[in-house]
């Protein structure tokens, strides 16, 4: 079985593309959330290896997101995915807790690089 993750990103296109580029490097996708606070409960739901987290959502933005999930499990593995010219966002979700970060739009092999590297 591969390591169990969970996608979210407000834009399902985002989702389908993250989705795509882990299926087909073995990743297995327990789950997929729109928002920051339905990030929150699948999280609790499903304790997944590792959530890419989109920085920019309706609801709860990532960062907020991030903590929230920290709270629950200070161990939780957590990328941040961010357009071109977050940068100051993406220090604050490095110091929030995040692993590592990936930009928009997304090359595939970074994508796996981060993620390998996440998980160890």
């Amino acid at each position: 079985m591969g390591q169990r993750i969970l996608v979210v990103d407000d834009a399902a296109f985002m989702r389908m593309m993250i989705k795509d580029i882990l299926t087909k490097n073995g990743f297995d996708i327990v789950g997929e959330a729109g928002d920051g606070l339905e990030a929150i409960s699948k999280y609790e739901e499903l304790r997944p290896d590792l959530v890419t987290l989109d920085i920019t959502m309706p609801e709860m933005d990532g960062i907020n997101s991030l903590k929230k999930i920290r709270g629950i499990d200070p161990q939780a593995k957590v990328i941040m995915c961010s357009a071109m010219g977050q940068q100051a966002m993406v220090i604050d979700a490095i110091q929030a807790g995040a692993k590592d970060f990936i930009v928009k739009p997304f090359q595939a092999d970074r994508v796996i690089e981060a993620i390998k590297k996440t998980l160890g």
